[in-house]
């Protein structure tokens, strides 16, 4: 130990020094304490949400709210900190700047420049040139700006010629002698159906400007818009089911019933194409149809006349679709192995069950190929497959025809293993043709926009309300997978459509032809 010095005002010095060395110390443990206790509180919710039960399960949407106002609280603890601790402050803001990264060229700059207060030199008062500036981009918003658009058309005369007058005629308009521009019946339309905001919401957010427009003109607008979009989205449906390969879901929508003055279940009946596992080049897409119904007419009347690959789960009214009574040429189904693999987790879930958790372990190693495999061409995807999941597939029923014969035969086990068995070829198919997935979470994903317009909106007004947000919702969806703005996409789309757009180049209008054009 280092001799300690007699002079008693250095020895004050060192030990103010040192207090203040343990004050700081202090201060960061009780920082990393508490920043731990929020990160195990993360970790349980977690853990809650994959492995809990279902009842004590938080939904997606509400957990990543929990974590919002936890990563909230961590980062309002650390600013405090660095409030408290200039290095501290200097060290976070160099890793900031060093990590943030750029912002998008597109985006307008706003240049503020900061000179000198004085260009004379501070020693001899000579005039200071330039040599060089430090700059630096932050992020900016104007709030949503609304502003008024005042078309002017002067009127011109002869002064020659009597009643000779000359204007140019006024532009169309979607809502013809109402408010709004293309771009403001655009900016709802997002707003209701990609960003789940109610119209009386959007009223309430519009009044704080002043602008005064009630929910049900809010609604008329749409309905417009809706209904001028409406021969895109049929040719988009159109060219879907001319498609090689569709995945098919439906979904529930609450639906006003006037009559009874309760509400319904109406039906989203769903379609996508996404061929991007296998490098195909048709864009992806999704089309929701209304119906009031679950019934298989529903999806025959849907998808009858389709004559490509089906992928959808085990429901009896897509199993229709392949009977020879759909006429020459049926479709070919092909079931998802998600559907079968979820009667197995959910046994899993509920008590120590060895064969449910046996066959989860089967269809993993099926997923595990899967994985790696994603993205090559069909054909490739189909020699791994012969190769390799085939005989895993095999052994796997084999093992499920074996194990029936032990369980009892009104168990959930038995029952789940008879979901597999008997709807064995669809389950298969994925190992005749490289272009079937494996299960259909494609166009269940689509489904999530639905839910949270569902919870967000509580119902749909009517059936035909309901249709013009499956319309929409297309259109939307659409633009999200080919990386589209959806704002710009609906302004331009029904500028267009008032303006005239000739019916026989309709197909330039779908959202992947913005993307490729580079207009996203």
């Amino acid at each position: 130990m280092a001799a300690l010095p007699d002079d008693p005002a250095i020895l004050r010095a060192l030990l103010i020094e040192v207090l203040a060395e343990r004050d700081n110390a202090c201060a960061a443990r009780d920082a990393l304490e508490a920043q731990n206790d929020r990160l195990r509180h993360i970790l349980l919710k977690l853990q809650r949400h994959q492995f809990g039960r279902r009842s004590e399960r938080l939904p997606e949407e509400q957990l990543e709210l929990g974590l919002a106002d936890l990563e909230t609280a961590i980062a309002k603890a650390d600013a405090e900190a660095e409030k408290r601790d200039p290095d501290l402050r200097k060290e976070r803001t160099a890793k900031r700047r060093a990590s943030r990264g750029a912002l998008p060229a597109h985006l307008p700059r706003i240049e503020v420049v900061l000179a000198p207060e004085s260009t004379a030199c501070p020693c001899c008062a000579a005039a200071m040139v330039e040599i060089g500036a430090d700059t630096s981009e932050r992020l900016d918003v104007i709030p949503a700006q609304f502003r008024v658009v005042v078309t002017k058309r002067p009127k011109l005369a002869c002064r020659s010629c009597a009643g000779v007058v000359v204007q140019r005629p006024a532009p169309a308009r979607l809502v013809e002698g109402g408010l709004p521009t293309e771009a403001t019946v655009a900016h709802v339309m997002v707003s209701r159906y990609a960003d789940h905001l109610p119209l009386y919401r959007q009223a309430g957010i519009l009044a704080r400007q002043g602008i005064l427009v009630d929910r049900a003109t809010l609604a008329a607008w749409v309905g417009t818009g809706a209904a001028e979009a409406i021969p895109v989205v049929r040719r988009m449906k159109a060219i879907l089911l001319a498609s090689a390969r569709l995945f098919a879901d439906e979904t529930s929508v609450p639906v006003l019933d006037p009559g009874r003055g309760k509400t319904k279940t109406g039906w989203f009946w769903t379609i996508a194409r996404d061929d991007r596992s296998w490098g195909g080049a048709d864009p992806p897409a999704i089309v929701y149809t209304y119906a009031p119904g679950r019934g298989r007419e529903h999806a025959r009347a849907l998808l009858g006349g389709y004559r490509g690959i089906l992928q959808c789960d085990g429901y009896a009214g897509y199993k229709t679709l392949a009977a020879p009574a759909t006429g020459p040429g049926p479709a070919v189904v092909a079931f998802c192995w998600s559907h079968a693999r979820r009667q197995f987790y959910d046994l899993a879930l509920k008590a120590k069950a060895p064969v449910a958790e046996e066959a989860l372990r089967r269809i993993s190693a099926l997923y595990a190929i899967e994985a790696e495999i994603r993205g090559i061409p069909p054909e490739r995807r189909l020699a791994v497959r012969q190769d390799r999941s085939r005989p895993l597939v095999q052994a796997l029923f084999a093992w499920f025809e074996a194990t029936l014969a032990k369980l009892p035969a009104r168990s959930t086990m038995a029952d789940a293993i008879r979901y597999a068995l008997n709807h064995r070829d669809g389950l298969l198919r994925f190992l005749d043709d490289g272009r079937i997935e494996l299960d259909t979470n494609s166009v269940e994903r689509a489904a999530r926009p639905v839910a949270l317009g569902r919870k967000n909106a509580l119902f749909a007004g009517c059936d035909e309300g309901a249709e013009a947000w499956a319309a929409i919702a297309s259109l939307i969806e659409t633009c999200k997978l080919n990386g589209v703005d959806p704002q710009r996409y609906l302004t331009n789309l029904l500028t267009r459509l008032v303006n005239g757009w000739p019916q026989n180049r309709i197909d330039e209008l779908m959202p992947w032809c913005w993307a490729k054009t580079g207009q996203a």
